[in-house]
């Protein structure tokens, strides 16, 4: 082999989840059993994967004086600062921090959780002490080699965007609109020109819902085409369907991972997912669905009619996007090479 030829990172499998909030009665859970508790018997998957993802729904401070900017917030989530030692225990390699609740105590609360994570080699985007380093992309490189960039957005709130001069969100209208989208090109150029794979990540619209709005999709069509090789959306707190899309998964929202929350008898926010995916970079080729329960601020893997509930919900809501979910041997699968039918037309 010549000097100039560049070795090619080997398949990595990536573990991928949606809203972890280690806040409230999770963080008492965690001080009473232990800080691997919220991972229940999920953990030995995440230690089996190359890299773990996930997004960080609260901030991590000894703080305790909320943040109020004039506009009323019912919920502000916090977990103590030893709670890092749960990220680590996971195994988490990177953390989405661009979300509606990394300022809910406040920019010196961004701080602190951004000092925690460095401190514990933990990637995080979409947050910071200022714009620019909000805007920036976390780097995360498996032991195969597969270098993965990150680049992290949130839809609101608006007012609590990074600045010149002032810590805050990664802030970004969902619009396709040439002088906004502009953003989500260079992030992903950018990101590009430091990575084998490039995953864009976005807190997005209201909660409870089970599927993505025509303009969200128009939107997620256009990410992939900026030249994204993986769509992570999060914030409905139930898992949408996924979209196959120019070879690329489009993931609408990954549902709650662990939580303390209200549970909605219909949506049922209790039965979400883990996601593998299996990288051969710069192509997601596999993705297997875990389905998972919450239960008593834990996670673990879903059994029994939950099992089967969460299973059949992620079949149909992908079937309506034209994605075909084998069940074999009890483990649901997407080929990303194969498309069941064209997915229901965007209005």
């Amino acid at each position: 082999m010549s000097t100039e030829e560049t070795v090619q990172p080997q398949r990595s499998t990536i573990a991928l989840a949606g809203d972890v909030m280690l806040g409230r009665l999770v963080n008492d859970a965690m001080f009473e059993h232990g800080w691997a508790y919220p991972w229940g018997n999920v953990t030995p998957l995440l230690w089996q994967a190359d890299a773990f993802l996930v997004n960080l729904e609260c901030a991590i401070t000894a703080r305790i004086v909320r943040w109020h900017d004039g506009h009323y917030k019912p919920f502000h989530f916090r977990a103590d600062p030893g709670a890092i030692d749960s990220l680590r225990m996971a195994r988490v390699d990177c953390a989405s921090i661009a979300n509606n609740h990394i300022v809910d105590f406040g920019p010196d609360g961004v701080l602190d959780t951004i000092h925690a994570l460095d401190a514990a080699g933990i990637a995080h985007a979409g947050a910071g002490r200022d714009e620019h380093a909000a805007r920036a992309p976390a780097l995360v490189t498996t032991r195969h080699g597969l270098r993965i960039a990150v680049v992290a957005f949130a839809d609101y709130p608006a007012s609590w965007a990074a600045t010149a001069e002032s810590p805050g969100l990664n802030f970004m209208p969902v619009s396709v609109e040439p002088g906004v989208f502009a953003r989500v090109t260079e992030a992903i150029s950018e990101a590009r020109s430091l990575a084998d794979l490039v995953v864009f990540s976005i807190h997005w619209g209201p909660n409870m819902r089970s599927h993505p709005p025509p303009e969200f999709r128009d939107f997620a069509h256009h990410v992939i085409g900026a030249g994204a090789d993986l769509f992570w959306g999060h914030s409905a707190h139930v898992v949408q369907g996924i979209e196959l899309f120019q070879g690329r998964p489009i993931l609408y929202d990954t549902g709650d991972f662990v939580d303390d929350y209200a549970v909605d008898p219909a949506l049922r926010n209790d039965l979400s997912a883990l996601f593998l995916l299996e990288v051969a970079a710069p192509q997601v080729e596999r993705i297997h669905l875990v389905p998972v329960q919450i239960g008593h601020r834990q996670v673990n893997l879903a059994t029994g009619d939950r099992r089967r509930w969460i299973a059949n919900r992620l079949v149909r809501l992908c079937a309506e996007m034209g994605t075909e979910v084998a069940d074999v041997a009890g483990r649901l699968t997407i080929d990303v090479h194969v498309r069941m039918h064209e997915p229901v037309a965007v209005d």
